[in-house]
């Protein structure tokens, strides 16, 4: 009986041949898979498209966070980036202060500005975020989730960048930079530019 039980035991224990195989080829899956996220776009370069690229800009209308009328119309001539945030979404803490420098920017040329729009939040909660991370670019509430569903926002951070004439030319899933900002901006002008 002895006997049997060491015969059983040693057909479930693979050879070391066999099992040095099985661990070499887990090493190559796990080192390509660490290849493939290792150089994937991270979530702050990813531009993606939308069905209103190349088209006027849904409305972004409504109260702000400070009591104010804030429509989107009224900020033709300008670039403006639309962004959709919450304060439970940490990417969102993340390009706060980026979106920060962005405004500050531009702040003297005007040619830039930001809109963000709540997500599924409460305005209380974004208003302590703004008191505790600066930010004075106009923050619209919105309560039913209308103009989220305009725009076809399904999860935050996401945003929208709005040319002077109105249409929207990028749209931006994940946390955004000052710099990527900048870097659209000079992008489209100069296409603007060179189609003149």
């Amino acid at each position: 009986m002895g006997e049997g039980l060491d015969v059983d035991d040693d057909l479930t224990t693979p050879p070391p041949r066999t099992a040095l195989v099985v661990a070499a080829v887990v090493g190559v899956v796990v080192a390509v898979l660490i290849g493939v996220l290792a150089t994937r776009p991270a979530s702050v370069e990813r531009v993606t498209q939308s069905p209103l690229l190349g088209k006027l800009s849904p409305a972004v209308t409504g109260e702000t966070l400070t009591g104010e009328s804030f429509d989107l119309a009224e900020q033709r001539g300008r670039w403006v980036v639309v962004n959709f945030f919450a304060t439970w979404c940490t990417p969102c803490l993340a390009e706060h202060p980026e979106l920060a420098a962005f405004e500050a920017s531009h702040a003297s040329t005007g040619d830039a500005s930001i809109v963000s729009v709540l997500f599924d939040d409460k305005p209380a909660n974004a208003r302590v975020v703004f008191e505790e991370r600066g930010g004075t670019w106009p923050v619209v509430i919105d309560p039913d989730g209308a103009i989220s569903v305009s725009f076809g926002v399904a999860r935050v951070p996401e945003s929208f960048l709005v040319a002077p004439d109105g249409t929207v030319v990028q749209r931006l899933v994940g946390g955004v930079t000052a710099a990527q900002l900048d870097a659209l901006l000079q992008q489209y002008e100069a296409a603007a530019g060179a189609g003149a």
